[in-house]
């Protein structure tokens, strides 16, 4: 698999993991990286079947094979203990290794996350399974961003989001891939386990994301035993993009806690 390590470099440093969303992406934590890079070494990764490390998404796995790819890693590269923050499917990998694999999470950050897929979620993804299935790859990636961003923020930046079109349109993952992915998504469910997570967790949520309301995000601060929830107003789905240096001070002031 496709691997990045960065920042602090001296073996004390604690470990921090950076798992994306859907497009699978270590390009997605462009943001993050400086601020965090001054505090951890930060591991970023693309996903199995995604990006640099390709392949083909198992069928099935779910999104227990894909915590498993972590722990691959963090194998790999002598880690023993680390913290993950994870957007959506992120997150998801990251609660599923905190139930199974307790001993090896410290901290979780959870980004527009859920411990059930919410029914309009559902819907969204059915849109746009089927603009992949009738009009193509160009239609579904041009629609991406109307899932991810506010408008305002679309407005003001046409031009990366041509950019981003482009690369996402030559670099796409495959019709096979995405709908393994999206069907993990709509698989997991860990509402009655939340209880059972023993790490400290931060949860991030937007009130105008459109494809995750946020009410998953308050049921995941009511079932987790050590939550602290930080809810804003704009942002969208891809709050960290939208709003990075808020959203960067907030999350190093909770790993630092």
């Amino acid at each position: 698999m496709h691997v990045e390590i960065h920042g602090r470099g001296d073996a004390d440093a604690p470990v921090l993991i950076l798992s994306s969303g859907l497009g699978g992406s270590a390009g997605y934590w462009a943001s993050q990286i400086p601020a965090l890079g001054a505090h951890f070494k930060v591991v970023t990764y693309d996903h199995r079947g995604t990006g640099r490390t390709g392949g083909t998404v198992p069928e099935g796995g779910g999104i227990a094979a894909m915590a498993d790819d972590v722990l691959e890693i963090a194998d790999r590269l002598g880690v023993e203990r680390f913290s993950l923050m994870g957007h959506a499917l992120g997150g998801l990998i990251g609660l599923d290794l905190a139930l199974r694999a307790p001993g090896r999470i410290d901290r979780l950050v959870l980004i527009n996350a859920w411990s059930k897929a919410d029914p309009h979620s559902g819907r969204c993804f059915d849109v746009r399974l089927e603009l992949l299935a009738k009009s193509g790859v160009p239609m579904f990636v041009k629609a991406q961003p109307l899932f991810l961003y506010p408008a305002i923020w679309m407005a003001e930046n046409a031009s990366r989001l041509d950019a981003e079109e482009v690369h996402g349109i030559a670099h796409f993952q495959g019709e096979v891939n995405i709908r393994r992915r999206i069907a993990a998504l709509r698989a997991f469910d860990v509402d009655m386990r939340l209880g059972e997570v023993t790490a400290p967790t931060l949860v991030v949520a937007t009130k105008d994301d459109l494809l995750v309301p946020y009410s998953r995000s308050l049921r995941l601060v009511e079932g987790l035993p050590d939550a602290k929830l930080v809810l804003t107003d704009f942002g969208g789905h891809a709050v960290n993009v939208v709003e990075p240096d808020g959203f960067n001070e907030a999350v190093v002031g909770f790993l630092r806690a």
